[in-house]
């Protein structure tokens, strides 16, 4: 199989471009997903959590409440610090699996896309045979994140400075897809991605 690593800031639009990389034929993985996975009600890093962070982390149903931890960590370096090394080797051992079931389902062929919002905080970028960056300019970003996720400029602003900088997520990409304008200029970027992905792996 042939790994294609997916990264982007928040808002970068990641998922439409994994969805337009799984209609071109690859299979596609979402570390969001599977961090979710990782941290439902009664999983060890569930447990790590809640007696880091207290109950009042939790729903009513007994599942972290994502925003509520979005709130802390984003504003918190130390905290977001606790959280990814509780989750971090969580998901990547959960992905390794995943990998393992689709190439014992596809012999080992094909392209598999891995979307990894934090490929460079994770410094992994090095695990994958390609690196895709999804890049949006700041603004871009906030305006997003205020129309999509109610997020104030403040907290956008906050979850942009956050993560790894703009500048070493490029440096560390193999091809970059540019998203600051409408879905049909997206998908002719993606056309272009899929073109350089299909190139390296028969290089490969």
């Amino acid at each position: 199989m042939f790994l294609v690593a997916l990264t982007g800031g928040i808002a970068s639009g990641k998922s439409t471009v994994s969805r337009l990389m799984e209609e071109k034929g690859a299979k596609v993985l979402d570390s969001d997903l599977l961090a979710r996975e990782v941290v439902r009600k009664g999983e060890p890093a569930w447990r790590e959590i809640v007696e880091h962070f207290g109950e009042g982390i939790l729903e009513p149903g007994g599942e972290i409440d994502r925003r509520k931890m979005a709130d802390i960590i984003f504003r918190n370096p130390e905290e977001r610090a606790f959280l990814n090394s509780v989750t971090h080797p969580r998901v990547f051992q959960l992905m390794a699996d995943r990998l393992s079931e689709l190439e014992a389902e596809t012999g080992g062929e094909g392209i598999v896309v891995l979307d990894i919002p934090l490929l460079v905080e994770a410094k992994a970028g090095s695990l994958f045979d390609f690196n895709l960056v999804v890049d949006s300019p700041p603004e871009v970003q906030v305006e997003r994140l205020i129309a999509d996720r109610d997020s104030s400029a403040e907290e956008a602003w906050s979850r942009i400075r956050s993560q790894a900088p703009r500048s070493e997520r490029l440096a560390c990409a193999d091809f970059i897809v540019r998203n600051e304008g409408s879905l049909e200029d997206l998908r002719l970027e993606v056309d272009q991605a899929w073109e350089a992905v299909l190139a390296r792996a028969r290089g490969s």
